[in-house]
């Protein structure tokens, strides 16, 4: 350290000017025009210099690799009839509730085994018999978490089922 030199203060967020040095104690004055003393221990230098020459080496980010079981992503079950039977004329209304509960009790099941963490339910907008019973279903079930009587309850034509 010399006189004439940039420092700032370690412990404050204060810069200036030595002034002065006399023995451990140095004198500096701040861009407002007071001075304060410090002990040599209590400053560093400002060097300006000091990464002008240094290379920045940019390196490419590494994208992390996320297990299925934490993916934010629901695992979606569409509970519409025809995309679960090849012929659906073939069933009467009754049989393809069951069918569709059955499906439902499946998947359930099937997160559960496999730690999944988030389902969305389709189970579209009609004349809610196929929404009725896919929340029958899930108030028989524990450790599990969803909107039950939410602002879209009868329009959303979905729920999403959080497992804890």
């Amino acid at each position: 350290m010399k006189i004439g030199d940039k420092v700032s203060v370690i412990d404050d967020d204060l810069k200036g000017i030595i002034l002065k040095i006399i023995a451990n104690q140095v004198k500096i004055e701040d861009e407002h025009g007071f001075t304060y003393n410090f002990s040599k221990d209590q400053l560093t230098i400002i060097d300006s210099g000091l990464y002008e020459n240094s290379p920045v080496i940019k390196k490419n980010e590494t994208s992390k690799n996320v297990s299925k079981k934490h993916n934010k992503n629901p695992l979606k079950l569409d509970l519409h009839f025809q995309s679960l039977v090849r012929n659906p004329s073939d069933y009467d209304a009754f049989e393809r509730l069951m069918i569709q509960k059955e499906k439902l009790l499946e998947t359930i099941d099937f997160c559960r085994k496999n730690h999944i963490k988030n389902l969305e339910i389709i189970h579209g907008i009609g004349d809610g018999v196929l929404q009725k019973m896919v929340y029958d279903v899930l108030e028989g079930f524990s450790n599990i978490e969803y909107d039950e009587h939410g602002f879209f309850y009868h329009e959303s034509g979905k729920v999403e089922v959080k497992f804890i």
